[in-house]
């Protein structure tokens, strides 16, 4: 027969459980799950009805324990490993997470109540203190210091400095950034166009170097091929590139 258990409140379901199974003295991996359930349901008939959402979870537990008391009394399930299936797994599972976080919780609790006790107190080092440094005695600092000892140390520093060196990058030219003002540069291919009235988009490319105005006089023919101010003939793939101003 089951050993009444009657206390004030719980935090839920799985706290009352475990303070079941710590009262009844079984291992939690091998819970009595019918003295267990009879125990659970006493104290559930006790507390009555005054909180309807706090009940419910107790009568979801209530529920789950009696539905795992029916199924050992059913012929063990073997999986397709073969292995026999313990209708208490899952809930031991529930258990065992619910009371890691439980000690958890308390080891919070302990070192929040600790810290409470912890005092601090403001600096208040005199300003001639802080400011102080200790006097440096030049003939201690360089005894046994040497000419021979100080040059085969700048050599170690010099072959720090050239290890450091990539024998390849170090090669390398400057790279350098390429201005091209867009607007100026449209304007001038522009100009230069109506100036002349008939030429080639090679001729373009001649009076300017690099390789963004390259890009910018191309853009320039196109647009003005768009806004119909110039004519644009080709005989051929790769031949030359006639421009007229219209």
């Amino acid at each position: 027969m089951g050993i009444p258990v009657k206390l004030q409140a719980f935090e839920g379901p799985l706290d009352l459980l475990l303070h079941l199974i710590d009262k009844n003295k079984v291992n939690i991996y091998d819970i009595p799950i019918a003295e267990i359930t009879d125990q659970y349901m006493e104290y559930i008939s006790d507390i009555g009805d005054e909180d309807l959402d706090t009940m419910s979870d107790f009568l979801v537990m209530a529920a789950t324990l009696l539905d795992i008391k029916s199924r050992m009394l059913l012929p063990a399930e073997v999986t397709e490993e073969g292995e026999v299936e313990d209708p208490r797994a899952e809930l031991v599972q529930k258990l065992l997470e619910y009371k890691m976080y439980k000690y958890m919780s308390y080891e919070l609790r302990e070192r929040q109540e600790d810290a409470s006790f912890t005092m601090y107190h403001a600096q208040d080092i005199p300003a001639e203190v802080k400011a102080y440094r200790e006097p440096v005695d030049i003939g201690q600092l360089l005894d046994g210091v040497t000419l021979a000892g100080m040059l085969k140390l700048y050599q170690e520093i010099l072959r720090r400095q050239e290890d450091r060196v990539d024998p390849v990058r170090s090669k390398f030219g400057q790279l350098e950034k390429e201005e091209v003002d867009m607007n100026e540069t449209m304007q001038f291919v522009e100009d230069y166009i109506e100036k002349q009235r008939n030429c080639t988009f090679r001729n373009i490319l001649m009076l300017r170097r690099g390789k963004q105005y390259m890009v910018v006089a191309f853009l320039t023919l196109l647009e003005l091929m768009k806004e119909g101010k110039v004519e644009v003939r080709q005989e051929g793939t790769f031949e030359e590139i006639y421009i007229s101003a219209v």
